[in-house]
Order: structure tokens, then C-alpha cells, then sequence
């Protein structure tokens, strides 16, 4: 029997559906409008497409954006001085710079002058530092996109063994230290693999819940996953497909049509985390605009 397939394009559906009618709540009990600036240094064509979409759902939402592009030859300082604007800006309660930045740039200088109460990517040491020692803080949206589909796909990681394939600072770190805490939704034994590993399916077979993050299409097949194992697939890779109109497609980096035939539940890729991440960064702006007014989302 083929997997239950999780739907994170529905799941993100409602919760945008639940911030809008929070963040229209929050306007007309005091005025507050939740705001979003995004800064785009340079062309790169998927960073204009990730800022377009975060700048669209902000509109939907009834959320105020603005949307600061810049040219890839611009100074660093001037970087973090328009950050240093946006920090004291009372219509702006988040912030995010798209990465990557260009290489005369240094991104954790970016990423250390936005204030830990506007950093809605949950990027910055404090939030970080915060996230580990499991006090309230805005977790990075990916992670925090993995921990909602579990919960309300009904899939509880306490006490179950979770594998985490990846150990970036964006995906695999954060969401191993978040779902090791002694919390609801979370307690459980973490293990991280990644490319130090002599045989990753050594880990990977071991999984209840595998998460993968490594970045490579298609790399965890069907012999690598333990029968009735939860597999999350954050990755998105494109690859050559001369049956589609634009000569490629998106895939994870789970064999997706194998791993399907032995997992449990499965995301798929589109259609899994990927919307999640989006959802996730309205829901962090959405709690630091009722922050900023000590006002507790509904």
C-alpha cells in the first residue's frame, strides 16, 4: 500500500487562512497592520522569484510590504544601514534579506544587525541561542514548517527515533534541537547524518521520522527507509525533463516514487514543505506585530 501523502499545500492553505483572520483582527482592535520588508541584493532569478512569492502572500493576507532592491555592486554598509532603518521603522515587524548575498557582502554581519525582535527568519545568534535553550523565540520557517505538518498531520515525534539527513544552519540543526526538547510535539531521540557518514542508509534505515536535507535530487531510494517510516523531503532540486514545457522539473531529495512503496506518510515535492516555509514567515511577522504592542495572537 502506497503512502499517506501530506499535504503541505492544504496545511498552508489553513493556516494562512487562520493569520489572515488573525492579522485583521489585530488591525481592527488597534490599528496595527503587520509589515514585512524584504531586501533583494542583486538578480539572481530565484531570489526575485522566493521574494515575489513572500511579497504576494503578504498582499493576500492583508499584510503592508516593501520590497527594497538593490544592485549586486552595492556597498555592505549601505546594506546594513537601510537594515538599521527598517529596525526603527514601527510599520516594519519583520525584516528578511535574501540570501545568498554577494560575495563582497558578509552575511552574518546582515544577519547579526537585524534586531532579534524583527528577525522573522529566525536567523540571528540570539534567536538561535534562544531556540536552544527551548525559551520563546521565532524558529527559522523551514523547521518550523517540518513541526507543523507533523502536528497537524497527527504524526507525534515523542519518543520516536527521528533521523535528520543534513546539517545545514537553515534546516538540519534547528530542527533536530527543536524536536529533541522536552515539549509537546517534540521529545524525541534525535539522530543528524550527513556527508561525514560512510553509508548514510545506515542512519536513515533506523528512522521512524526521517527528515532530509542534503540537497541532492533523488539521493535517499526506497532500501534506505525503514518500512512504514515518516519522511519529510525539504529538498528542491531541478533537473532535466524534455516532457515539460520548460524542459525541467522540480524534485526532492527523496526518490519519491520508490520511497513512496515503503514509507508510511510522505511529503511530496512541490507541494510539501515548500509551502510551509512561506506560511511560516507570515505566522512569525503576524506574532511580532501583536509583540510589539504586547498583544498575544489569537
Amino acid at each position: 500500500m502506497s503512502a499517506f501523502v501530506i499535504d503541505g499545500k492544504k496545511i498552508s492553505e489553513e493556516i494562512r487562512r487562520e493569520v489572515k483572520e488573525s492579522a485583521l483582527r489585530l488591525k481592527t482592535e488597534t490599528g496595527i497592520v503587520p509589515g514585512l520588508a524584504f531586501i533583494l541584493v542583486g538578480e539572481d532569478p530565484a531570489s526575485q522569484s522566493y521574494v515575489k512569492s513572500k511579497g504576494k502572500a503578504c498582499e493576500e493576507l492583508g499584510f503592508y510590504s516593501v520590497t527594497e532592491k538593490l544592485p549586486e555592486s552595492i556597498s555592505e554598509a549601505k546594506v546594513l544601514a537601510m537594515i538599521d532603518a527598517f529596525n526603527s521603522d514601527a510599520k516594519i515587524h519583520g525584516i528578511l534579506v535574501q540570501l545568498p548575498l554577494p560575495k563582497h557582502i558578509n552575511e552574518q554581519k546582515i544577519i547579526e544587525a537585524i534586531s532579534p525582535d524583527k528577525d522573522v527568519d529566525g536567523f540571528h545568534p540570539i534567536s538561535a541561542g534562544r531556540m536552544m535553550a527551548g525559551a520563546e523565540t521565532f524558529y527559522p520557517c523551514t523547521p518550523a514548517g517540518i513541526l507543523e505538518l507533523l502536528k497537524r498531520s497527527m504524526i507525534n515525534p515523542s519518543g520516536k527515533h527521528v533521523v535528520v539527513a543534513g546539517r545545514s544552519n537553515i534546516v538540519g540543526k534547528p530542527i533536530a534541537n527543536i524536536l529533541m526538547q522536552k515539549k509537546d510535539w517534540c521529545n524525541a531521540i534525535v539522530t543528524v547524518a550527513h556527508t561525514g557518514a560512510a553509508d548514510l542508509s545506515y542512519y536513515t534505515r533506523q528512522a521512524d521520522i526521517l527528515i532530509v536535507a542534503i540537497g541532492k535530487a533523488r539521493a535517499i531510494t526506497a532500501s534506505m527507509v525503514k518500512p512504514g517510516a515518516v519522511v519529510i523531503d525539504v529538498g528542491i532540486n531541478r533537473i532535466e525533463d524534455r516532457s515539460t514545457k520548460t524542459g525541467t522539473r522540480l524534485v526532492g531529495d527523496v526518490d519519491f516514487e520508490s520511497v513512496k512503496e515503503v514509507a508510511g506518510a510522505i511529503t511530496p515535492v512541490p507541494g510539501g514543505v515548500g509551502p510551509m516555509t512561506i506560511a511560516m514567515l507570515m505566522v512569525n511577522t503576524l506574532k511580532s506585530a501583536y509583540s510589539s504592542r504586547h498583544f498575544v495572537a489569537g
